[in-house]
């Protein structure tokens, strides 16, 4: 018998109901579905409509310590990021800000998933340098490690909450913008500098060619995740992520960090014990609620990841198998050892954990 103990994180895993009776009723997953009819249930969140953090950011924040336990929408990931980008975030407040496209809708604006502009590292750079001036006069610092991805920090913004980018969109932007952690008002500074972005950036020649291709402009820039680095708990020796936070977190906590690997076949007999793999593939289809796509990724999950991670299971070669499944407000953590796989009587439908 090993004592393996793996983890998988798998962001927007649980569509809403709604949408889960109407599009996912022929889902194909027995591997996955065996798993969690016999799998313990550890933790389940419920969360609300409006807030402005994501399940997997929060479970991540707090199961590092990087955020209360009893945290309900706090997610302050931005430090951590900037260390995972090879930055150096010191004991001040940091917000990650990204270049974003903001589209016109018919009588109000809509974030577009930033992963959806492909913006490349040179244009991000061209358009980074004439931002640049524009923040730094303000007396605000900035690092950007990663061309379209920035850092900054302010004492103007200290007390800034921010929406996730993933949270925001594919809706209306106005109830999502940056505002006052206390008083719930708009900090006239940070949309003054918005604004200068925009009008900088507006017929670029960076945003004309890109348009050229047929590529949204660059228009905006989004402010999210503000916190301060603190120490943090080292809840697994290894992390597979390709997402900054966990990369972070894992290095502020002095674990090992690396991406996934392609397969559940291809993990490294040295990952660690535990080892948390983030599982990231399901949040375009899901974003996009383009659920035919969702349907099929689920069915490459199963095949590449939790079918041979029950077999494995089965075999004794892992101690337990823990799944956070996340949805766009919720989340649920369930264990599964071999001996859970003998307990047949256990009942449960992934669509019972459907938001």
């Amino acid at each position: 018998m090993h004592d393996r103990r793996l983890h998988f994180l798998v962001p927007f895993a649980l569509p809403a109901a709604r949408d889960a009776a109407s599009s996912l009723h022929t889902l194909d997953t027995p591997a996955l579905e065996k798993l969690l009819a016999r799998a313990s249930v550890v933790e389940r969140v419920a969360g609300e409509d409006f807030q402005r953090t994501l399940p997997h950011e929060r479970w991540l924040a707090r199961r590092f310590g990087a955020a209360p336990g009893n945290a309900a929408d706090e997610a302050p990931l931005a430090p951590y990021m900037l260390l995972a980008d090879g930055g150096t975030p010191g004991d001040l407040a940091w917000a990650c800000v990204e270049p974003v496209h903001v589209r016109i809708a018919h009588d109000h604006l809509v974030l577009v998933d930033p992963a959806a502009l492909a913006l490349d590292g040179g244009d991000a750079a061209a358009l980074l340098a004439v931002a640049r001036p524009l923040i730094e006069e303000l007396g605000v610092r900035l690092e950007a490690p990663n061309p379209a991805r920035w850092y900054l920090s302010s004492e103007q913004f200290r007390s800034l909450a921010g929406a996730a980018p993933l949270r925001a969109s594919g809706r209306n932007i106005e109830i999502w913008l940056p505002h006052e952690a206390h008083t719930g008002e708009r900090s006239r500074v940070w949309m003054k500098l918005q604004n200068e972005v925009q009008m900088a950036w507006f017929q670029h020649p960076v945003n004309e060619a890109r348009e050229a291709r047929g590529l949204p402009a660059v228009n905006s820039i989004w402010f999210h995740a503000q916190g301060v680095l603190k120490p943090v708990e080292r809840a697994f020796d290894h992390v597979l992520s390709d997402s900054p936070a966990a990369l972070g977190l894992a290095r502020a906590a002095g674990a090992h960090a690396g991406a996934p690997p392609a397969s559940f076949d291809a993990l490294p007999a040295d990952s660690g014990n535990p080892t948390l793999v983030e599982l990231p593939a399901l949040t375009a289809p899901f974003i996009e609620q383009d659920w035919t796509r969702w349907h099929a990724t689920l069915g490459t999950l199963e095949r590449d990841w939790f079918a041979p991670a029950l077999a494995a299971l089965s075999r004794g070669e892992l101690a337990s198998l823990e799944l956070t499944l996340c949805g766009d407000t919720s989340s649920a953590t369930l264990r599964a050892t071999r001996g859970d796989l003998r307990k047949f009587w256990r009942r449960r439908a992934l669509a019972s954990l459907f938001e």
